[in-house]
């Protein structure tokens, strides 16, 4: 999963979230009556279930990453081979065209499994 869809979904969280927790503050800081026989008031249970819900995306995005990075790395092996069968048709003096082409599309994998490699 890219930095930006990262970004995205912890924005979307966000605001789905957080104006619940901004609301509480309204009211000239008076806050709703604890139950009987409760530990936790709900901004306690808000802000465990804001964690949970924040850890959950967090997991999700890094097994998404890892399968992104699964599938980058069998697409650079494809074209890896693909160079080598393209170079061993040429000699000295000819170089292909699809050779530069297919060393590019390479080099621009490489790096992004290269960064999705770094992003966590």
């Amino acid at each position: 999963m890219s930095s930006r869809k990262l970004v995205s979904i912890f924005c979307l969280h966000f605001l789905l979230v957080s104006p619940v927790s901004w609301g509480e503050g309204v009211g000239g800081g008076v806050s709703s009556p604890q139950k009987p026989g409760t530990t936790h008031n709900e901004s306690d249970i808000d802000a465990e279930q804001r964690e949970k819900m924040i850890k959950d995306m967090t997991k999700q995005a890094n097994k998404q990453r890892q399968e992104d990075l699964k599938e980058d790395t069998v697409k650079l092996l494809e074209l890896a081979t693909e160079l080598k069968q393209y170079v061993d048709k040429t000699n000295e003096n000819v170089m292909s065209l699809e050779v530069m082409k297919k060393a590019e599309q390479i080099e621009k994998l490489a790096h992004s499994v290269r960064e999705k490699m770094k992003a966590n």
